[in-house]
């Protein structure tokens, strides 16, 4: 049973692989965890995790730079159907494309674009969202295996400047109001991304990250 994490070139590897670890030590799981920009490594994982910083463009060339690893995605989670979790600019690229700086094609694996975040002069609030803010589930996803054990008003820590604009709003796991209601969670069947950091969100995040890799869709 692995769980691979995949480097290319744009993630917080360290931090996630050392959250990926903890919750394991936590409950007393051995598994190993690998991060990898090898397609034939992602090709072995039980779980896949995509982390993300910076801007979309740059980390879907990246990621598209990586011989075989976006066939080998499409693969393992459309295909096969694993557990995916995409983290920040991570699961931004699960949209149909993204809005920064041109139109550039995401994953497409969940309708959606990619807009700047846009907050009116009166609401005095600073982009990027940077920091901690609250979360509301949405709906029936309450029941969701991967938000066990998580409330609406838990708060995560955010660090962005687009958002996630969801064709389908029950593809909205979660929503988050800064300025105005924002996808904090997106998901679909064996795939779900946060817009927060779960590997610096402590309680909250270590609970979703432990969930997910308990997560048998």
């Amino acid at each position: 049973m692995s769980i691979a994490i995949i480097d290319y070139g744009s993630g917080n590897l360290r931090s996630a692989e050392k959250a990926v670890e903890r919750c394991l030590q936590d409950r007393g799981v051995h598994r190993s965890v690998v991060v990898t920009s090898c397609p034939e490594v992602v090709a072995r994982a039980d779980h896949i995790i995509l982390p993300g910083v910076g801007a979309f463009q740059s980390c879907i060339d990246g990621l598209r730079a990586l011989d075989g690893m976006v066939e080998c995605l499409e693969q393992v989670v459309v295909k096969e159907m694993r557990p995916f979790l995409g983290i920040c600019v991570g699961m931004q690229l699960l949209a149909s494309e993204g809005h920064e700086h041109g139109v550039h094609k995401g994953l497409d694996w969940i309708g959606g674009t990619i807009k700047p975040l846009v907050i009116r002069e009166d609401e005095n609030l600073k982009v990027p969202h940077m920091g901690w803010n609250q979360i509301k589930i949405t709906g029936q996803h309450k029941s969701h295996p991967v938000l066990a054990g998580i409330e609406d008003g838990d708060h995560v820590y955010f660090v962005h400047s687009y958002q996630f604009e969801a064709h389908d709003p029950d593809h909205v796991l979660a929503r988050t109001d800064y300025g105005s209601s924002l996808s904090a969670i997106i998901g679909r069947d064996n795939i779900i991304g946060t817009q927060f950091h779960p590997e610096k969100s402590q309680r909250v995040g270590l609970q979703l990250m432990g969930n997910f890799l308990n997560w048998r869709p």
